[in-house]
């Protein structure tokens, strides 16, 4: 009876122990192999593997060293969502620009923005209001460049396996002639039956 028992508690909470560590919320590595991949969504790691691309094809490009003034000032306009689903294309490029900063290559306005809209307007009301005390125009830095771009999703179907193609473009436009003097496109191919943990 007593080993009975015995068994019965240790296999309760052998089970107890296996449910409770296959819930239980864990970190993990943001760029590693633990993270879900989703068939139905732009994941981190599809965020973080273009951003990496495209900044070092922009940056092996030579083409912000050409600005007149170092480093070159650059406005983020509209990245087009075209995909299916509803995501912040700040993920995509907030990851550009940081990257892009630090390099000391790029400073980026946050006073100016697409559509009238600005990302700091907080700054942007300062220096309205530091130009009107002072009794003269606000000497608003304009960018040289602009980057823009769109996201584009292409699906297919065979039998039980799905496959995603998520298209990230982007262009970096001189604001002074309206000519793209770089331009780019990063392809993320994720194929499966289900979603995942790994990539």
């Amino acid at each position: 009876m007593k080993l009975a028992l015995a068994t019965t508690a240790a296999a309760a909470a052998l089970l107890f122990t296996g449910c409770a560590t296959k819930n239980d919320a864990r970190y993990v590595d943001s760029q590693g192999p633990q993270t879900i991949v989703s068939l139905d969504r732009i994941n981190i790691q599809d965020w973080n593997n273009a951003a990496d691309r495209l900044v070092a094809s922009l940056l092996a490009s030579g083409v912000l060293e050409r600005a007149p003034e170092q480093p070159a000032v650059m406005a983020v306009s509209r990245i087009r969502n075209n995909t299916q689903q509803q995501v912040d294309t700040d993920s995509l490029t907030k990851k550009i620009r940081v990257a892009l900063n630090q390099t000391g290559k790029v400073v980026t306005t946050t006073t100016l923005g697409p559509d009238g809209r600005v990302e700091d307007q907080m700054a942007a009301d300062v220096g309205a209001m530091q130009a009107f005390m002072a009794g003269e125009k606000q000497k608003t830095v304009l960018p040289y460049y602009t980057l823009s771009g769109k996201l584009l999703e292409d699906r297919v179907r065979s039998g039980n396996t799905q496959q995603v193609t998520y298209t990230f473009q982007l262009s970096l436009t001189t604001t002074r002639n309206g000519l793209a003097v770089w331009e780019d496109e990063q392809l993320i191919t994720k194929q499966g039956q289900r979603s995942s943990v790994g990539w």
